[in-house]
């Protein structure tokens, strides 16, 4: 029977993030498999929007009819107010990508603040959607969310055709993620002047979201005395996207933290050693024989992966072929939808019972 769903989140669902390609995905991958998915645009500036913002969004979602399963995205799920979310008609199921609170870099104030909120808001959703074993280990252990409450929905994949593009020359070291502290590209940058004797270029990708951060990777990259060979390309078409994963020898993301981590599928697809940090669900999702996981922070012990994997054929050659079986065996936004869908039938039983 097919479902009467919605989405709510943050900002427009085509912003190319990887909680809001997640998002789009599912819902598309609903709406493919007969449901009903009406998307539900709250404003932008969430976990703290304002009140203005923030009582728009709340309106918005009151305002679904009750019978409707209103599916709200973790970055405003978390920061609604509770006592709002208590009076709330309609059945909400929760989609955490990745806590609020566990952004890194908080003042241990607003982290406390966050995560009472979220406490609390996650206690009255019917249910809970996560990306990965590692969030929901989290929901369970610090925010006391029911493990039976919670369905872990790893992200599915879109294949790509093969692509007719050559391996760049020199070789490519590509980084794909939000242009934010956590994704760690100032550590990237820096791990990457401790590599000039070798011979290589680097693309870094991603769509700015905070843009003082922005302007910091901009002051450091004109300081640094390899700028000419890091590229700072901002936000990039999709089609840009695929064209340098095929371009690329290398993946790397020195990241923070990681509730799943799309862009890792990514690389797998591509065949795409990959070099990151043991940082949240990453040692999860990207399998050890394709990568080379180094604590965060720490640009000295991933230079010195890049290095290994750079000056090592035999072994960046293993790791790729080890990356492109893992990618085979992703499983397609299909089956992410059937699951979501059996699981969102049972969220609209228990309401009727």
């Amino acid at each position: 029977m097919p479902l009467d769903l919605a989405l709510a989140l943050p900002g427009a669902l085509e912003t190319l993030t990887g909680g809001s390609f997640y998002d789009r995905r599912l819902v598309d991958s609903l709406r493919g498999a007969g449901h009903g998915v009406a998307v539900v645009t709250l404003p932008d500036g969430f976990p703290d929007p304002g009140a203005a913002a923030m009582a728009s969004a709340v309106a918005q979602i009151a305002a679904q009819p009750a019978g409707r399963v209103v599916i709200v995205d973790g970055l405003a799920f978390g920061a609604l107010p509770t006592a709002a979310v208590a009076g709330i008609t309609a059945p909400l199921v929760a989609l955490v990508h990745h806590p609020l609170a566990m952004e890194p870099g908080l003042d241990p104030a607003v982290a406390e603040a966050l995560w009472r909120r979220e406490r609390d808001n996650l206690a009255l959703a019917r249910h809970v959607l996560v990306p990965s074993g590692h969030v929901a280990g989290l929901l369970v252990a610090r925010y006391g969310v029911p493990r039976a409450r919670i369905e872990v929905l790893e992200p599915g994949v879109d294949r790509p055709a093969a692509a007719e593009v050559a391996r760049a020359v020199p070789p490519l070291i590509l980084s794909v993620g939000l242009l934010d502290p956590r994704k760690g590209h100032d550590v990237l940058i820096t791990a990457l002047e401790g590599l000039g004797d070798l011979d290589w270029q680097a693309v870094i990708a991603g769509t700015p979201r905070d843009a003082a951060h922005v302007e910091a990777l901009e002051s450091q990259l004109a300081a640094s005395p390899l700028r000419g060979r890091i590229r700072l390309a901002g936000r990039v078409s999709m089609e840009e996207r695929d064209r340098l994963y095929a371009q690329a020898s290398v993946f790397a993301l020195a990241t923070r933290y990681e509730g799943y981590g799309i862009v890792f599928n990514e690389a797998l697809l591509a065949g795409l050693p990959i070099v990151s940090c043991r940082a949240g669900a990453v040692p999860d999702t990207v399998p050890a024989e394709a990568g080379l996981l180094v604590p965060p922070d720490d640009p000295v012990a991933f230079a010195a992966a890049l290095r290994a994997v750079l000056t090592d054929a035999a072994r960046r050659a293993a790791m790729a072929g080890a990356a492109r079986r893992a990618g085979a065996a992703l499983p397609g936004w299909d089956a992410v939808a059937r699951r979501a869908a059996e699981v969102l039938a049972q969220v609209v039983a228990g309401v009727r019972a």
